[in-house]
């Protein structure tokens, strides 16, 4: 009864979560008929579909406050708000500057749910629970880019008006997430933060927690000692290193340039434009499928081990991909296959893992802080990947070769670094995990 209690609530939150990934992926439909329509040069190209991510660096970078001072839940439905704002600018302008600000809105969403909604769940879930939980945010992230491909498809043949179609349907989900954050309590923690006991004392009993008041003593002590500080105050330094380089290392697998890019992508493979659309149906549900494998075992074989293995499986296809791009004749289904090798790998490990990690490594005190931060330093690698990536190819006969050999290279370079230097969290709770990390 109670894990169905919390189960629930954090699908309610992870809707956030659906919402940035159909946000992120969908402009991979619209982005070549865009570029046509308003004559864009490939920088200028990058740059409309970059705004967005410029959005989500400062959405991640202002969400911590807010968080902290007025609560997750009222920042969730400001969030839930922008996307539907968003959604209908972009769908219904005419006008390109105007599309740039509405894409900026919506990328302010995407930052800012990218650090309260694991946020939110990892403070609401029990330990033993909280990988699959935290979690559920990822896969929802992942079920939102399948759907965005999927209606990209739909919508494909519907003339001229199609790209305001792929865009505009986020309207539903988005009006759905605004309704349902209503039914879902405040985050216990971030009560106990703010002097509210009694009421995190209900939340905590509704969530089958049995220690509710020693957890709140125990928190209550924690945030004595830090409430006042800063992250950056030499004590936090080990989690911040883990959630920037493990931020970075996400984006560097290229995993933005091939989702915001894939038809353009499998056209450059030599993909039909009607099957190019269709190709990143099967990329979403490779995403999708073994994101719920990662989620039925990080709890079980860890944080770590599933980045290990991932790091492996993403060096091997990266670099069959980036050789494909080079070779000539039969290249399109060979591309295929290694992009759905890298995007299984990707979806196992970095994928699942981010934002559950980066949400469980800060203390309550600094949690708004370290999420913005982690979620920040993610983001500013995406827009930079994500804007470069058709100045790129575009710009020489070999720059898919090249952007693939990259990814391949520093993927192995993650690999060292998981290895050598990055803690395991599972089966700790949050309080245990600050005393093993945070320096008193």
């Amino acid at each position: 009864m109670y894990t169905n209690r919390v189960v629930f609530w954090s699908i309610i939150v992870a809707l956030g979560g659906f919402l940035f990934g159909f946000e992120t992926a969908v402009i991979s439909g619209a982005e070549k008929t865009i570029q046509q329509l308003w004559s864009l040069s490939p920088f200028w190209q990058g740059f409309t579909v970059a705004s967005s991510l410029i959005g989500t660096v400062i959405g991640s970078i202002i969400a911590g406050t807010p968080a902290q001072r007025y609560g997750r839940k009222k920042v969730l439905t400001v969030i839930s708000i922008l996307y539907l704002f968003s959604a209908i600018g972009c769908a219904s302008t005419s006008i390109w500057l105007l599309f740039i600000v509405f894409r900026f809105i919506g990328g302010l969403a995407v930052g800012a749910s990218s650090v309260v909604g694991p946020m939110y769940i990892s403070e609401i879930a029990p330990a033993k629970i909280r990988g699959r939980l935290a979690g559920s945010f990822q896969l929802m992230i992942v079920t939102g880019i399948f759907v965005a491909y999927l209606t990209n498809f739909l919508f494909v043949g519907m003339g001229d008006a199609a790209w305001r179609w792929m865009l505009g349907i986020m309207v539903i989900p988005a009006g759905l997430f605004a309704i349902l954050l209503r039914v879902i309590p405040e985050s216990p923690r971030w009560l106990v933060l703010n002097n509210r006991d009694e009421e995190a004392k209900a939340v905590f009993l509704k969530t089958g927690e049995p220690d509710a008041v020693a957890l709140i003593r125990e928190e209550h002590e924690l945030s004595k000692k830090g409430i006042k500080e800063h992250l950056f105050n030499g004590k936090y330094n080990k989690p911040i290193l883990y959630a920037v380089i493990l931020a970075m290392f996400n984006q560097l697998s290229g995993i933005n340039a091939i989702l915001y890019y894939a038809p353009r992508i499998f056209e450059m493979a030599g993909f039909s434009k009607e099957q190019a659309y269709l190709q990143p149906v099967y990329i979403g549900g490779a995403n999708l499928f073994f994101t719920l494998l990662a989620m039925t075992v990080i709890d079980k074989f860890g944080r770590k081990a599933l980045l290990l293995i991932g790091a492996v499986g993403m060096i091997i296809f990266l670099g069959l991909t980036a050789y494909a791009f080079k070779g000539s004749g039969g290249m399109g289904s060979n591309v295929l296959i290694y992009l759905i090798g890298f995007i299984a790998f990707f979806a196992f490990s970095q994928g699942a893992v981010i934002w559950v990690f980066i949400s469980e490594i800060f203390p309550n005190s600094v949690r708004s802080q370290g999420g913005s931060l982690g979620s920040f330093t993610h983001w500013i690698m995406a827009a930079i990947i994500s804007w470069t990536f058709p100045v790129i190819v575009e710009g020489s006969p070999n720059g898919g070769f090249y952007s693939f050999v990259f990814y391949s290279f520093m993927m192995l370079v993650s690999f060292i670094f998981i290895w050598k230097v990055m803690p395991e969290t599972k089966g700790k709770s949050l309080e245990q995990i600050e005393r093993t990390l945070v320096l008193h």
